[in-house]
């Protein structure tokens, strides 16, 4: 973990001063009070001065609602920046659906569409209700093991693998290449080190897929991630650098909400007894709850919009090629929008008033599926009746995009 000395007065520095970009605020989970400062005194509040250059901040739910819903005026193209608050590399951008503006941006994503349509995930649901029970029965019982690796990263694998039906002894690769996608770079125990050593990676990620596009592009089409845009227009001849980026867009969309929505249910059970005996209690909660721990986990730190022509939001004056920041971690926070926010309530009114998908045209494509699957664990748990006991803090992922929880020690005690 980065040190997190210079973090302790950020909360208190003068307005000018603050910069919530830092990936260790997120690393140290220190981001409560500068948030809360923010949402009450400057909910638009423009960074002059940070490592990405200068962006603006959103901090309250309605403003990022704004411009979520205004994807005429603030774009998302990888060529004006992309969807965080570092730019891509230049010369090095990996354009992608969500990487896209409008009309290009509908059209790739109806590509892959179908494979989370309701029918779909209804035919899955049986398959992820096996792989999960046999999951929870071959984990330990009195000893200490990692959540992350066992059940967390283990389920979303099986599940990638599924979507692109790819190689399942690989399945692993799929997790190591969502986690080079999305590395900040700067922490000792960095997946890589430096953007050259992802674009390897990554390579290598775009020449094993190559290889199995081939072979779905020369058969007849298939229900799977891979075939479905091998046998559609508007993704059947991809650059090289949009390929890299659509199937590194799947393989993290498909891995970093469930896997870290999964082990942060734990943490905020462990936090909040009280509602994991609610849930015991009443098995039909478990739908609301996963909806809350979605929220209170919010997987996605933030998204970025850069702004096409100016405009106004909340009274500020948003130039041409301004970067807007959408704290999506402070905007599940806002008390204006959702009552007694910082509480975890599994059973609160309007439970699917939150950020953790985006709105619009760019919200989440597989956002039923993420829900599915942690309902089916929290289920399969829930039929077990596992004591499962969080043994130690967890380690938390260095980055300001993904809120990823790398290691978390449990025990299931037996009954």
């Amino acid at each position: 973990m980065v040190e997190a000395a210079h973090l302790s007065d950020l909360h208190t520095r003068a307005l000018a001063d603050i910069d919530v970009s830092d990936p260790a605020l997120y690393q140290n989970d220190a981001w409560h009070d500068v948030f809360a400062r923010l949402r009450r005194e400057a909910p638009v509040h423009r960074c002059m001065d940070s490592p990405y250059g200068p962006y603006w901040s959103l901090s309250c739910y309605d403003e990022m609602m704004q411009v979520e819903l205004d994807h005429g005026t603030f774009s998302s193209a990888s060529a004006m920046g992309g969807i965080r608050v570092d730019d891509q590399p230049q010369g090095e951008e990996l354009p992608n659906f969500i990487r896209m503006d409008q009309p290009g941006h509908t059209a790739q994503r109806k590509a892959v569409a179908p494979i989370v349509a309701p029918t779909n995930l209804k035919n899955m649901e049986d398959l992820i209700r096996q792989r999960t029970a046999e999951n929870l029965d071959s984990l330990p019982r009195d000893e200490t093991f990692d959540w992350v690796d066992l059940v967390s990263t283990e389920l979303t694998a099986m599940m990638l693998a599924t979507l692109f039906d790819f190689p399942f002894e690989d399945r692993r690769m799929l997790s190591f290449w969502s986690d080079v996608a999305i590395a900040d770079i700067g922490s000792d125990d960095a997946v890589i080190k430096s953007q050259e050593e992802r674009m390897k990676h990554l390579y290598e990620m775009a020449e094993y897929f190559g290889a199995l596009w081939k072979e779905r592009e020369a058969a007849e089409p298939t229900f799977d991630l891979i075939s479905m845009m091998a046998h559609t227009e508007a993704t059947a001849n991809m650059s090289p650098r949009e390929f890299i980026g659509n199937i590194a867009l799947l393989i993290v969309g498909g891995n970093d909400t469930t896997r870290n929505s999964m082990s942060g249910a734990l943490l905020a059970f462990q936090e909040n007894p009280g509602e994991l005996a609610k849930l015991r209690a009443d098995h039909s909660l478990v739908k609301p709850m996963v909806h809350e721990v979605i929220r209170y986990q919010t997987p996605v730190i933030h998204m970025r919009r850069t702004a096409l022509q100016e405009t106004e939001i909340s009274g500020h004056t948003i130039a041409k090629g301004d970067k807007v920041v959408m704290w999506y971690l402070s905007g599940n926070r806002d008390e204006k929008a959702i009552e007694n926010a910082d509480q975890f309530i599994i059973d609160r009114a309007k439970v699917r008033r939150h950020l953790s998908f985006g709105a619009g045209i760019h919200r989440c494509v597989g956002d039923r599926l993420a829900e599915l699957q942690l309902e089916i664990l929290w289920q399969e748990i829930l039929a077990r009746d596992l004591d499962i006991e969080v043994m130690g803090p967890p380690v938390r992922l260095y980055s300001n995009f993904i809120r990823g929880i790398r290691s978390l020690p449990v025990k299931i005690h037996s009954r």
